[in-house]
């Protein structure tokens, strides 16, 4: 719902609506971090909420439960992003309980990290595979059936990685710049059908996924933020939460770049 304001000269202006009420959700890798803090941010905004995971059938069962308490619709599913026929699957469980998804969000993702010289082929693969290959063949899945109901969001999660590089992610690197190139084009794809495409970059953020980084590292790395900390996965939620809103329905293409300055 709008809300209309009227000035002195007659001016028509709608406020932003950033309601999520009676939409549809969808977050790949919603178990934790970024993942589950996206799924509660859309829920408390009103979405139904579908969430799959991997590994970690505790940690999505209590995202589940937690956006049950909200008065929302939700379930979690099992699957691995990186197989096309668990996607297929998916799609029917998902479609059957919910109807149909109006946002999606490609969150799942891997790391294998090494230097390029000691990386292997299988670490290369394994991560392509998942984290580029898999958002093409979930956005697959449910882009289309958005433009025709004429409205949809995606936004897949890049990083800041895949914009300026990290030692020893060479292969994270190439596929979170290439969910940047694939996000571009869809969205100048389905423009005029009523479904924006855009991805969030975040910076260094404060989930598992940095665990096992030495301290000195990850000194280094706030030492190089401006805001001179790491994120807070809510943070990025929020990010996503208003790219997945109807306030953001002239804005696709975009990158939106979380990193407490790091990259300007």
């Amino acid at each position: 719902m709008t809300t209309e304001l009227q000035g002195a000269t007659a001016e028509h202006f709608e406020l932003p609506c950033l309601s999520l009420h009676g939409k549809k959700a969808l977050i790949t890798g919603g178990s934790r971090g970024i993942g589950k803090a996206t799924a509660l941010t859309l829920a408390n905004l009103g979405a139904d909420v579908a969430l799959t995971y991997y590994t970690g059938c505790k940690f999505a069962d209590d995202v589940r439960d937690q956006i049950r308490d909200m008065g929302r619709r939700a379930n979690c599913y099992a699957h691995d992003i990186g197989d096309p026929e668990t996607i297929d699957e998916l799609r029917s469980q998902v479609l059957n309980e919910f109807g149909q998804i109006d946002i999606l969000v490609n969150n799942a993702g891997i790391t294998r990290d090494r230097s390029f010289k000691k990386m292997t082929t299988e670490m290369w693969t394994d991560v392509l595979t998942v984290n580029l290959t898999g958002v093409f063949h979930m956005t697959k899945q449910f882009i289309d059936e958005m433009a025709e109901h004429g409205w949809g969001r995606v936004v897949n999660i890049s990083s800041i990685v895949g914009e300026v590089g990290n030692f020893g992610q060479a292969n994270y690197a190439a596929a979170k710049a290439g969910v940047i190139g694939l996000t571009k084009t869809l969205a100048r794809e389905y423009a005029k059908r009523g479904v924006t495409v855009n991805a969030v970059a975040p910076g260094f953020t404060n989930t598992r996924m940095l665990q096992g980084v030495p301290d000195k590292a990850l000194q280094a790395v706030t030492d190089m933020t401006p805001i001179g900390r790491l994120a807070e996965p809510a943070e990025i939620a929020a990010g996503v939460a208003f790219l997945a809103s109807p306030a953001a329905s002239y804005i696709t293409g975009h990158v939106l770049s979380i990193n407490g300055g790091m990259a300007m």
